[in-house]
């Protein structure tokens, strides 16, 4: 066994230091996303005075099936036939809903844990959208953990019109966890674009999936460095629209704490006086106030009046893939109009992903 796993360090050391791609990929601050296109592309209006926005976490195309890494699973590769049944629920659903522009997370482009298939492109190929940008969120030729091998995981944005000036922004990495797993853990980001609406040369999309599981400052610093971004958008006069898996509950939010709810068998927490320890990921008691600043500077999709009215029906997630909804953690914000009673989370869509797409129209009259 000590010689099996001195082979192991020897040959994982040598794909680190030898191969022409690393094993796990690291990113700079700021650099350029990719882009894609449909096959075919088709005909948009070039009048209008109002647009469909939706965000929605796809869940890398596993719908509500068991995973290891959530969910309290044990599978970890999912077959050909499972993930494209699936991603033929997530296009039905699209096109009913017909957004005109869609911000996705968990959108893998080539992981084994997905059949290798490039999600992105075969939704461009079966929904009506014609243009996509994509930034990763995870990019690893080989994660020496669990079976999970190669691992390309995006958020990417679409659209019905073209896009430009694409960027990834790196968010800030965990300080929680040790080197070894940080270089094979996901990089979170940010995705930033322009839509280039007729008429419209100032219109930006901002896509962003928050850290889940950190348990130190690191998802607080996310926020932050959303709330950044937006603000320099705003400086320069742009419109945007901008939203996703925050992963964090709303202000004023009744239940803070789900780690008994989200338990697995054999688990335990809450066993000291204290009320720990907690799951990592489901205590969101500590971050009650981490959104309150873009609460006051720009428009929620769902403000919170609204939401303190009926809390429930603004639920987007769920760890339990036989529950329903029972927290919100997917967001959309603008900084012009919302158009009001317009907000919707599409809470009837509980096969596709264990997060629920929400969607809201905004304004672009003058």
């Amino acid at each position: 066994m000590t010689r099996f796993f001195t082979f192991f360090c020897l040959w994982l050391c040598g794909i680190l230091l030898y191969s022409c791609e690393p094993a796990a990929t690291s990113f700079d601050d700021i650099e350029n996303a990719q882009y894609y296109s449909a096959k075919t592309i088709k005909i948009v209006p070039d009048t209008f005075t109002r647009l469909r926005v939706m965000t929605w976490n796809i869940r890398f195309g596993a719908g509500r099936l068991s995973w290891f890494g959530d969910a309290c699973g044990n599978r970890v590769i999912f077959s050909e036939n499972e993930i494209n049944a699936s991603l033929v629920a997530i296009a039905n659903r699209i096109n009913l809903l017909q957004p005109d522009i869609l911000l996705l997370q968990e959108v893998d482009t080539k992981a084994k844990r997905s059949a290798y298939i490039n999600e992105l492109q075969w939704l461009l190929d079966h929904t009506y959208f014609n243009y996509a940008v994509a930034a990763y969120q995870w990019k690893a030729q080989f994660i020496p953990s669990d079976g999970l091998g190669r691992l390309e995981e995006t958020n990417a944005t679409l659209s019905r019109w073209s896009l430009s000036d694409a960027h990834r922004i790196q968010l800030e990495l965990r300080k929680d966890q040790d080197g070894l797993t940080r270089y094979f853990y996901e990089r979170c980001c940010m995705l930033n674009c322009r839509v280039n609406l007729p008429h419209n040369n100032n219109f930006y999309a901002v896509n962003i999936h928050a850290s889940a599981f950190a348990t130190d400052d690191t998802k607080y610093k996310h926020i932050l460095q959303f709330e950044n971004e937006l603000d320099r958008i705003s400086g320069l006069g742009g419109i945007f629209v901008a939203g996703g898996d925050l992963n964090t509950v709303p202000p004023g939010s009744d239940i803070t704490d789900y780690c008994i709810q989200d338990i697995c068998p054999g688990e335990s927490y809450h066993v000291t006086a204290s009320g720990t320890p907690h799951k990592d990921g489901s205590n969101y008691t500590p971050e009650v106030s981490w959104l309150t600043n873009l609460y006051s500077k720009y428009k929620p999709a769902v403000p919170t009046n609204l939401y303190l009215q009926n809390q429930t029906k603004y639920f987007s997630h769920t760890i339990r893939p036989t529950h329903f909804w029972d927290r919100t953690l997917d967001y959309l914000f603008t900084n012009k109009s919302w158009i009001d009673s317009t907000v919707v989370t599409h809470q009837e869509a509980t096969v596709e992903s264990d997060h629920a797409p929400v969607s809201v129209y905004i304004s672009l009259s003058k």
